[in-house]
């Protein structure tokens, strides 16, 4: 039994009132909503339509009409309010599209930040507030603390299911009006809290795949998806020079890959580098796949505006890395950051987030444009 919201340290501070809960019709949301509910918050439910799914596909995907149903009767169940949003253009543009287009440009997209950045926690904050709402609640790992002279975000006391690595993009100014009610536990608390609830999705499996991309092959719904002209054929190099074979594209392909490259050689062999212009990956023994530093761009600050110089923390270049101690140093106008790693870091990805933390709490973060040696 989690304390009592009001009593934990992620709404402390919040005054109660009207609660837009971001319902997916998964058993995260669905517990959010209830304990808020639970708690005298006035809840209203929101599921975001974001993509069609074919219908064979349907169990496959989080973005499926049954899922909208789950999240229909859950909210009944709690006598909330509940609506569909469609948002489908918008979710086609800023995450269908880029992700894509990024694959395209040889690089590796995050289409869960870039849904939270512009769908989450941009349209529909905004849709909240619209409706009166003084916050919008979402299932998220992740805590808020409102304890000291200002609202920081922080990672969830779940170190196996953390969500803050996808969340640095949140508007500094937005913070206050978000709660996580699920930072404070663990999965299987979350589990035992739906069962307790009697809530319909309380043995509902997780998703793990993207919500878009039904059965998980994002190489064939990408290339289903690029014009014939637009995919990038190219040699397939070996770090000393030496030519291995052909591909019939760069999408087929990420930083630090070891499968699937089609190549018989007489040691493992990891994608070291790809490059857009003329379409050649290069390949190489693991130990070569190391950088020293990278590039961040488009840097988002939540703890401080900018940082006020180079400053030490601990940097987290994917979801499921360690963040590692770095010194990091912003350009003028501190959307870019230069990392410089303590050890040198394996696989750094264009086209993925470097978060920035200080202990728990996030600093910010940024999109990886290089690596660095």
């Amino acid at each position: 039994m989690p304390p009592l919201l009001e009593d934990d340290e992620q709404i402390r501070g919040a005054v109660k009132g009207r609660v837009v809960v971001a319902m997916s019709g998964g058993v995260d949301s669905s517990v959010a909503a209830a304990l808020l509910a639970e708690a005298g918050y006035d809840t209203v439910g929101i599921s975001m339509r974001l993509y069609a799914t074919p219908q064979e596909n349907y169990s496959k995907s989080c973005c499926s009409p049954d899922d909208l149903f789950d999240a229909r009767t859950v909210a009944s169940s709690l006598g909330m309010p509940f609506y569909v949003a469609n948002y489908q253009e918008a979710f086609r543009e800023r995450v269908v599209d880029y992700f894509i287009e990024e694959y395209r440009r040889g690089r590796t997209p995050n289409p869960c930040v870039a849904c939270n950045n512009h769908l989450k926690f941009d349209i529909l904050l905004k849709r909240s507030l619209a409706l009166g709402s003084k916050y919008l609640a979402t299932g998220h790992y992740a805590r808020i603390d409102r304890s000291g002279d200002r609202v920081v975000l922080k990672k969830g006391l779940d170190d196996n299911k953390d969500q803050s690595y996808f969340l640095f993009g949140i508007p500094r100014e937005a913070l206050p009006r978000i709660i996580f009610p699920l930072g404070g536990l663990e999965k299987d608390e979350v589990r035992a809290e739906a069962h307790r609830l009697e809530l319909e999705t309380a043995d509902k499996p997780e998703s793990h795949e993207i919500c878009f991309v039904a059965g998980g092959d994002y190489k064939d719904f990408v290339a289903a998806r690029l014009a014939q002209e637009e995919k990038t054929p190219g040699r397939i190099v070996h770090t000393s020079g030496e030519v291995l074979g052909e591909h019939d594209g760069i999408h087929n392909f990420t930083i630090g890959q070891r499968k699937g490259l089609g190549l018989s050689y007489h040691e493992p062999l990891y994608v070291q580098a790809i490059r857009p212009n003329d379409g050649t990956v290069v390949v190489g023994p693991k130990g070569e796949a190391f950088s020293r530093g990278l590039v961040a761009e488009e840097c988002n600050w939540l703890s401080f505006e900018r940082p006020s110089g180079p400053m030490e923390c601990e940097v987290k270049i994917r979801y499921r890395s360690e963040a590692v101690p770095a010194l990091v140093t912003v350009g003028a106008d501190a959307k870019t950051a230069f990392v410089e790693f303590a050890d040198p870091q394996r696989a750094v990805t264009p086209g993925q987030a470097a978060v920035f933390y200080r202990g728990d709490e996030v600093l910010g973060g940024g999109w990886i444009e290089e690596a660095r040696d």
